[in-house]
Parts: structure tokens; C-alpha cells; sequence
């Protein structure tokens, strides 16, 4: 299986700017510009992307270890917070920290970290990614 998606970029990096659009048109010329990285524009940037793709990676990762295990989650919500170093040289992506909260019937505080921290393995993003990965896992 393959995905893609389609960066257009015009003009220079600060001054110009850029569209994404993904294979399947959820973003379709979705707007991105050096204000959308750095600074507060309207638009998306990679980092942004990143953190969405990562999210969204463990907690379906997360959701068919639970599964495996015997337990159907009332609800999985993940925030990734993707870290990027723009003054380093060169500019890095340093970190994606996860934090998950989840309502989970009849499941142990012990149990969950175990399959929390066994969806943050291997997710597929997880495996991918260079940086630092780091969870937080709550339970409500």
C-alpha cells in the first residue's frame, strides 16, 4: 500500500508560499507558508501534519492492541505534540510527545500503560520517526 500527497511551492521561502493536497483530497490545496511555520498564519504547516499523522497512527494502533486484549475503548482521544527546533542548524524535529486519554471499560491502570506503551512501539509513525517519542498515558 502506498499514499501520497503533493506539495506546490511559489516563490521563495519566506516571501512565497505553498499548497498540500493529499491522494485522498481531504486536504485539496490545503494553504502553507513560511507565516503558517513560524510565525501565526491561516494555513497548515508540516509539523502540524506530522503531529496529525502521529496521532492519529497510535491511537488506531492503540485501539487494535486493545482489541487483541480483549477490550473495546469507549473513546481514545491522542494529542501529538510535535517539537521543532527552527533556530538549530539545520532545523530539526526534535520531539513528538503523545498524550492519550482513554475510557476503557474493565481494563487495569497496569494493563493500559502496557498497551499504551506497546502502541507507541509500534505504531507504524513511532518506527518512522527519528526523534525523541515520548508518551503520556491517562486513564479516565
Amino acid at each position: 500500500m502506498k499514499r501520497t500527497a503533493t506539495a506546490v511551492w511559489n516563490g521563495s521561502g519566506k516571501d512565497g508560499k505553498g499548497n498540500l493536497t493529499t491522494q485522498s483530497t481531504t486536504l485539496n490545496k490545503a494553504q502553507y507558508s513560511y507565516k503558517t511555520r513560524f510565525e501565526e498564519g491561516v494555513g497548515t504547516n508540516p509539523e502540524e501534519l506530522l503531529a496529525a499523522a502521529h496521532a492519529g497512527c497510535y491511537t488506531m494502533a492503540l485501539a487494535f492492541g486493545l482489541q487483541g486484549a480483549g477490550f473495546t475503548p469507549d473513546e481514545l482521544e491522542t494529542t501529538a505534540i510535535v517539537t521543532f527546533e527552527s533556530t538549530a542548524t539545520p532545523p530539526t524535529i526534535t520531539k513528538s510527545h503523545l498524550e492519550v486519554k482513554a475510557k476503557i471499560p474493565g481494563i487495569s491502570q497496569e494493563k493500559f500503560l502496557e498497551l499504551a506503551k506497546g502502541a507507541e512501539q509500534g505504531c507504524p509513525v513511532s518506527r518512522v520517526l527519528k526523534a525523541e517519542i515520548s508518551l503520556d498515558a491517562t486513564l479516565l
